[in-house]
């Protein structure tokens, strides 16, 4: 007999039990040992390790025969010869925040049934702060404690919320986000792009920008169909559909924005050259 696994009730678990292991390491120095760089290029800190144990326990005792694909393992093979999906997963989105107990981080988890952003179906985004949870399943939207919710549709001309990382960025990245910055009276980055993303998807921002071409693939799977499936516009840099394969290597450039005139106001003002 086949059994079907339930896959957002063990993604929800697997958030529940890293925020139940965390808790007592946030902004202590035991959580700040470092053990040396992980796949996704930063130091792995002793509680990005214990996060991320906690998601590969699960899904082995589970059996579900997949490709893990985290911030500090890189890809973990549990497929035991039958590949039945990716998981693709920041067990600690924010650990910086998390390090020094600023409340600001997460636990991003998504499965895919193919190799590429866009064959996500199921995400969960657990703010590990708060316990709220943001959640989508491909093509049943999107929705915050278990209520539906929508990019802002509601705007005031010339005063939008502007999330925007531009945390090491390249000079020249930061010279084409200039008139953003001038334009706007609310410029908000609060050092965990998947948690934010999922504000922008609950209207709390207008337009989410990261321009960089750093952030991983693990940072914003699992928000990329919260976004989309709240019905926010998610293109890549050149302005084609953002797409990716599955990789700890992989690296992006977005602009999320809540409709296609506030995408185009930020085009405008950037000087962008979009590819249609």
């Amino acid at each position: 007999m086949t059994i079907v696994l339930d896959i957002p009730r063990i993604l929800i678990e697997i958030c529940l039990k890293v925020r139940s292991q965390v808790g007592s390491l946030i902004g202590t120095e035991e959580a700040n040992e470092s053990y040396g760089l992980g796949a996704g290029g930063d130091i792995s800190k002793k509680i990005d390790i214990v996060a991320e144990n906690v998601v590969i326990d699960i899904l082995k005792n589970y059996g579900l025969k997949s490709i893990i694909v985290a911030e500090e393992s890189g890809k973990v093979n549990i497929t035991d010869g039958k590949n039945e999906g990716y998981i693709v997963v920041d067990a600690l989105d924010g650990t910086t925040n998390a390090l020094r107990g600023i409340s600001f981080y997460c636990c991003s988890i998504a499965f895919a049934d193919e190799n590429r952003l866009s064959a996500i179906k199921h995400s969960i985004v657990m703010d590990l702060f708060s316990g709220d949870i943001y959640s989508a399943t491909k093509g049943k939207g999107a929705f915050f404690n278990g209520v539906k919710i929508h990019v802002k549709e509601k705007f005031e001309e010339n005063r939008y919320v502007v999330g925007m990382n531009v945390s090491g960025a390249e000079p020249q990245k930061i010279e084409l986000l200039k008139p953003v910055l001038s334009k706007s009276n609310h410029v908000r980055h609060m050092g965990a792009n998947a948690l934010e993303l999922c504000i922008f998807a609950r209207g709390l921002m207008d337009v989410f920008i990261d321009i960089r071409n750093k952030i991983r693939i693990t940072d914003m799977a699992a928000a990329y169909l919260i976004v989309k499936e709240a019905g926010g516009i998610l293109i890549a840099e050149d302005g084609k559909q953002l797409e990716a394969d599955l990789d700890s290597d992989s690296r992006l450039s977005f602009i999320a924005a809540a409709n296609r005139r506030v995408l185009d106001d930020i085009v405008e003002t950037t000087g962008l050259k979009l590819q249609t």
